[in-house]
Formats: C-alpha cells, sequence, structure tokens
C-alpha cells in the first residue's frame, strides 16, 4: 500500500524568521517562489535544489499561490530595505573616501575628484 502524505505538514514556520519554510529544511518559501518568479518551473526548482523532493517543491508552490499577496509583500519589502542601505552606505563611503582624501590632498578640489 501506498504512503499518504499529508501535505499540511509539508510546510512550517520558522521559529527564528517567523516566515514559511519547507518542514525539516531550512528553505524558505519566498526562496522557492523567487526562483519561480525568475520563470524556473518546479522540475528546474527540484534540479537546482536538489536536497528536496519534488512534492517539497509543490508543497511550497501551493503555499506561496495560496499567500502569494503577503509572500510577494514581504519580498519587495525586504527589497526596498536593501536597496535603502545600499544607498546609504554608498553614501557614507563617499564621505569617508572624501575625509581621506581632504586629510591627504588639502591643496586639491575635492570635489571633481569624488562625487556626490
Amino acid at each position: 500500500m501506498a504512503t499518504i502524505t499529508d501535505i499540511g505538514q509539508l510546510i512550517t514556520q520558522d521559529p527564528h524568521s517567523n516566515r514559511p519554510v519547507i518542514t525539516g529544511t531550512r528553505t524558505s518559501v519566498r526562496r522557492i517562489a523567487g526562483l519561480y518568479n525568475q520563470g524556473n518551473n518546479a522540475e528546474e526548482i527540484a534540479r537546482r535544489l536538489n536536497h528536496l523532493t519534488i512534492t517539497q517543491i509543490y508543497a511550497a508552490l501551493t503555499y506561496y499561490h495560496a499567500n502569494r499577496l503577503e509572500i510577494d509583500q514581504d519580498i519587495a519589502a525586504e527589497q526596498n530595505a536593501y536597496e535603502e542601505l545600499t544607498k546609504q552606505n554608498t553614501k557614507e563611503e563617499r564621505k569617508i573616501k572624501t575625509l581621506h582624501l581632504k586629510g591627504r590632498y588639502d591643496n586639491i578640489n575635492i570635489r571633481s575628484i569624488v562625487y556626490e
């Protein structure tokens, strides 16, 4: 007799991030959704993440489609936070570079070297 899998047990909440993950792994539904949204189908994702079964991939995709708005909003919020941090770090790096150059080359017009 074939073993029946309770698909409700394939996705759980990670206790650290409180995000849905594939049970028994650290692979998030978001990661599967990201690969799917890049144009990969379930079989391609399973080949790429060969530690997962095709059943686990389909469970993650089912969970994603059932909760798509929430997961897409979470992905977008994280992307926006990343972009903001990148901007802040770039500004800080320019300030540090400017301060470094000013200390070494006081007689040079720094604005012609470092653009802010």
